[in-house]
């Protein structure tokens, strides 16, 4: 796949919604409907005591699990100030997220380190970190991930470059599969200045990694 048709994917992702129920959002009905039969399909009893509500509450935790797939994160971008005097790195360091990989819909989570250089807009620091959350709130592999919130940095404040890192640890090779506890998938998207310029994207990873 081509750099271009890669950005390209990732703004379409980043944009998706609605598509889960008619009315948008999650259909919990039908997701607690699912969760009964596969309990019964592993040998469960979905009426026992401990199980009698187990389909509701994952319905209820799916809907926040997956609300990035029914909101626009670049929504949040549009908020931001003008700022002609500052062109210097930004950077937001070790935010916290959890998102669901979509081979098996397990948990990963972790940190990402996000960074852009601006050209007269920036963003407040909250949006750097409410966008991180609200993309991670879908089914999807890490890569994509990384790539999409470097795009839409690009795209929603016009800058003249982006870098994302994410570092996170995978359940689904911690706790089945290869089963190695302690692993981390490091990803990493450059965009603008950050590709095309070396010594700004070590400036990026050098301040990242706090030296």
């Amino acid at each position: 796949m081509t750099r271009a048709r890669a950005a390209s994917r990732s703004r379409r992702d980043g944009r998706r919604n609605n598509a889960a129920a008619p009315g948008g959002g999650v259909d919990k009905r039908a997701i607690a409907t699912a969760v009964t039969s596969i309990l019964r399909a592993i040998g469960e009893d979905p009426h026992r005591e401990g199980l009698a509500e187990t389909p509701r509450r994952i319905a209820d935790a799916y809907e926040e699990l997956f609300a990035g797939l029914h909101a626009d994160p670049m929504q949040l971008l549009t908020v931001g100030f003008e700022e002609d005097e500052h062109k210097e790195m930004v950077i937001v360091k070790d935010i916290p997220f959890a998102s669901l990989c979509e081979h098996h819909l397990m948990p990963f989570h972790g940190v990402a380190h996000v960074g852009y250089i601006p050209d007269g807009r920036i963003a407040g620091i909250s949006k750097i970190a409410r966008l991180v959350e609200l993309v991670a709130k879908r089914p999807q592999v890490q890569e994509r991930l990384t790539a999409t919130v470097a795009d839409m940095l690009m795209e929603g404040l016009r800058a003249k470059g982006a870098a994302v890192v994410i570092e996170a640890t995978h359940l689904c090779m911690t706790i089945r599969g290869v089963k190695k506890p302690g692993s981390r998938v490091v990803t990493s998207a450059n965009r603008g200045l950050f590709r095309e310029n070396p010594s700004t994207r070590a400036e990026f990873v050098a301040l990242v990694r706090g030296s």
